[in-house]
């Protein structure tokens, strides 16, 4: 029995390495599938604030909140203005530009064609949609100093005022990083952002949709000497921050693998890493420059 017992157990410390060691393994397995299949589906885009909560979008939703802060900014609307345009939009159609609603109603707005907004391809188009909802805001006496409710409600008429409160918060943070107001607080993760059909029709349709929505007052610098660069004059480091984070929610459509400035680099490789410092920043002061997927010219 003695003789069993030591058989036994000779033959349990040898197995049990081998146990421990495919548990290892199996650990590791799973960790780099969860990680692989984490890179895989995150597209998104977190927006932070000194006074407010975490906001996170994902890449449709950011890209519509850039258009409506964009906007805002070719009229010289205040921040507060894109508070209340986003917590509205936010209420009314989660970000997103829906071709449906109540009755006749669709777009970020909800907005209705047969009650003057627009025609329906008016009321679809996000820089559209947006103009009209601050078309009507800024003839809202003392707009600003107005609760957000009651400043969204004077616009939307809506049967629910009281829903806007619930994003007001959400939609300050928005506001505050796609003003421009608090540097690069926001970042976008990315899985690809694809090629433009060629360096020329990529450059032309950045800038083209650049000044549709933010109006002619961010000069483009002259060509850049590379054909995959596109250069930007800010007038002040707001503004350029403002055209920066625009870039970054719009880089899966506008093709723009990297974006710069302030000493500050975004870059679609490397996503997940958000603003990085640069010591060799390219470009002059007050210069925001995007530089395109590469494609044959």
């Amino acid at each position: 029995m003695v003789g069993l017992s030591r058989r036994v157990s000779r033959r349990r410390r040898r197995v049990w390495p081998v146990v421990v060691g495919l548990g290892m393994v199996l650990a590791l397995i799973g960790y780099l599938v969860a990680r692989h299949v984490h890179s895989m589906l995150v597209e998104q885009c977190t927006a932070q604030s000194t006074e407010g909560p975490t906001v996170t979008l994902d890449l449709d939703q950011a890209a519509n909140a850039a258009t409506i802060a964009a906007v805002a900014h070719a009229r010289r609307l205040p921040e507060r203005a894109v508070t209340v345009a986003l917590a509205t939009a936010m209420q009314e159609s989660k970000l997103r530009n829906v071709g449906y609603g109540d009755r006749d109603s669709m777009g970020l707005f909800q907005q209705r064609p047969s009650q003057g907004w627009g025609t329906p391809a008016q009321v679809l188009d996000p820089v559209h949609s947006a103009g009209m909802f601050y078309g009507a805001l800024v003839k809202v006496p003392d707009y600003p100093k107005l609760p957000v409710t009651v400043a969204a409600q004077k616009v939307q008429h809506s049967g629910y005022p009281e829903a806007y409160a619930r994003h007001q918060q959400d939609a300050a943070t928005l506001a505050a990083a796609l003003s421009g107001r608090e540097g690069a607080s926001l970042s976008c993760e990315v899985r690809s952002v694809g090629t433009p059909g060629s360096a020329r029709t990529g450059r032309t349709a950045v800038t083209a949709e650049v000044r549709r929505e933010f109006g002619t007052d961010l000069a483009t610098d002259p060509p850049a000497p590379v054909p995959t660069e596109v250069a930007y004059k800010a007038t002040d480091t707001r503004a350029g921050w403002a055209l920066a984070l625009w870039l970054v929610c719009h880089a899966t459509t506008l093709h723009i693998t990297s974006v710069d400035f302030g000493g500050r680099e975004w870059s679609s490789s490397s996503s997940g890493k958000g603003w990085t410092s640069r010591t060799d920043p390219p470009g002059g002061t007050g210069e925001v420059l995007a530089r395109l997927g590469s494609a044959a010219a």
